[in-house]
C-alpha cells in the first residue's frame, strides 16, 4: 500500500496512537498510519469535520461500529479501537500489509483461475462472518481487498453502510461504486448478503479479466448497464464463468449464498491447481431426477434408456462384436481367480450361472438335455425303422 507523507494540517496523535503516514484519503475522511506504546500498528480513519458535525450520520457510525465490533473471522481487518464522542471520530483496525486487489491486477494484470478461485473462496468466508454479525458490506471491491502474505481481508466492512457516503457524488445518494454494486442499490431497494455476493461476482470478474464485467463510462452510464444489461464476462475462464454469472444475477434470489460460495470456489481453486478439467455439469433430466421431480415411471425409463439395468448390461456383456461391450456397471470388480484370470460374466444374486439369458432373451440349451434328446431321437427312429420292416415283411 502506498504510503505518504504527514501534512502539516494532520494531527500527529489520535487517541492512544502515533499517526506516521496517510494511506489515503476517501470521501468520509483520511486514513492513517499509525501504531500504540507496544508497536501494533494500525490503520487510523479520521472523519471529516463536516460529517462530525451531522448527528445522524453519528448516530448510523455507532451503530456500525458496534457490529464491527462483533465481527469474528481472519479474512478481515480486525477493529482494534474506536472513539465514537471526539471532536472528529475516529476508529483503527488492525493494519494489513500488502497491496490491494485492484494494485495487484493493474501491476501485474489478470490473475490464473485457481489464484482467483482461491482468493474468492476466503473472501466469501470472510463475508460469511461479516454477515453473521448483521453487517451488509454495501461496497466490496478491488480497491478494498488486500492481499496479505496470510491471505486476502475486506477492509471498510459496514462503513459505507452506516455512513451512507458515496464514492459516486455525495452523501446521501447511491451507495458503493459503479461497476460493482448490485442493481437493488442502484433502485434504492433494501440490501441484503445477496448484495456483496454481486458485488464479489464483479471484483472476481475483475480480476480474472483485469477489467469491470459493466466496461467504463460515466456513473449514470455504468449503473444503468447494472441494472438492464447482462454482465461481459469474455476473458473469464471456463471454470469461474458459470458461478461468476451466477453472482451477478439481477434478482438476489438467484444468487449462490455465501457458504456455497466458498464451498464451490475451494473446489474449483482445489481442481485448477491440479491441471483437472472441469467437472462436467448434470444433464438436465439428471438435475430433475436428483430434485425428485420426475415420477417413478420416468425415473425408471430413464434408468432403463442409459443402459445401466444390471439384466442389460449383462446381456450386453455376452454379446458379440464391438456393440456388446460389457458396459462399466456389469463388468466385475476383479479379475477371477479361475481361468487364467479370465473375467467371467456378472450374474444376479439369487440365480445360477445356468440360468443365464442370451441377448436374444432365451436361455441357452442344455448340453445334457440336448444329448439325452437326441438319444430319445435316434432310438425312436430305430424303433419306427424296425416296425416298418417288420411290416413289409409280414405282407411279403
Amino acid at each position: 500500500m502506498a504510503m505518504m507523507r504527514l501534512r502539516r494540517e494532520d494531527p500527529r496523535i489520535v487517541g492512544a496512537f502515533r499517526l506516521h503516514r496517510r494511506l489515503g484519503a476517501g470521501g468520509m475522511g483520511v486514513v492513517y498510519l499509525g501504531s500504540d506504546r507496544r508497536g501494533q500498528r494500525v490503520a487510523l480513519k479520521v472523519i471529516r469535520p463536516d460529517l462530525a458535525e451531522d448527528q445522524e450520520f453519528r448516530s448510523r457510525f455507532a451503530r456500525e461500529v458496534s457490529a464491527a465490533r462483533r465481527i469474528r473471522g481472519g479474512c478481515t481487518a480486525r477493529l482494534v479501537a474506536a472513539d465514537l464522542e471526539a471532536e472528529r471520530p475516529w476508529f483503527a483496525t488492525q493494519y494489513v500489509p500488502g497491496p490491494s486487489l485492484h494494485d495487484r491486477v493493474a501491476e501485474e494484470g489478470p490473475l490464473r483461475a485457481a489464484d482467483v478461485a482461491s482468493i474468492g473462496a476466503a473472501l466469501s468466508e470472510g463475508l460469511v462472518a461479516v454477515h453473521e454479525a448483521g453487517v451488509v458490506h454495501r461496497d466490496l471491491k478491488p480497491s478494498n481487498i488486500l492481499l496479505s502474505p496470510k491471505g486476502p481481508r475486506i477492509i471498510d466492512f459496514g462503513i459505507a453502510w452506516a455512513t451512507g457516503a458515496s464514492t459516486l457524488t455525495h452523501v446521501g445518494t447511491a451507495v458503493g461504486s459503479p461497476g460493482f454494486l448490485a442493481p437493488e442499490q442502484v433502485r434504492g431497494a433494501a440490501v441484503t448478503p445477496a448484495t456483496d455476493v454481486f458485488s464479489l461476482g464483479a471484483t472476481l470478474a475483475y480480476a480474472s479479466m483485469g477489467d469491470s464485467p459493466f466496461g467504463h463510462g460515466s456513473s449514470e452510464v455504468m449503473l444503468y448497464r447494472v441494472v438492464h444489461e447482462e454482465a461481459q464476462l469474455q476473458g473469464v475462464p471456463d471454470a469461474l464463468a458459470p458461478l461468476i454469472r451466477a453472482c451477478l444475477a439481477k434478482d438476489p434470489e438467484d444468487r449462490p449464498s455465501t457458504l456455497q460460495l466458498s464451498m464451490r470456489l475451494k473446489e474449483i481453486a482445489a481442481r485448477e491447481a491440479q491441471g483437472l478439467p472441469a467437472a462436467r455439469p448434470p444433464a438436465p433430466r439428471e438435475r430433475a431426477e436428483e430434485r425428485g421431480t420426475l415420477r417413478p415411471t420416468e425415473r425408471y425409463t430413464e434408468r432403463d434408456t442409459r443402459g445401466r439395468e444390471p439384466e442389460r448390461a449383462a446381456a450386453r456383456g455376452r454379446g458379440t462384436g464391438p456393440s456388446s461391450r460389457p458396459s462399466p456397471s456389469s463388468r466385475p470388480s476383479a479379475p477371477s481367480r479361475t481361468g487364467g484370470g479370465s473375467r467371467g460374466p456378472q450374474s444376479r444374486p439369487g440365480t445360477r450361472p445356468g440360468n443365464r439369458t442370451t441377448s436374444t432373451g432365451r436361455r441357452p440349451a442344455n448340453p445334457r438335455l440336448l444329448r439325452q434328446r437326441l438319444v430319445v431321437f435316434v432310438v425312436v427312429t430305430l424303433l419306427v425303422a424296425l416296425g416298418i420292416a417288420a411290416a413289409q415283411a409280414l405282407q411279403g
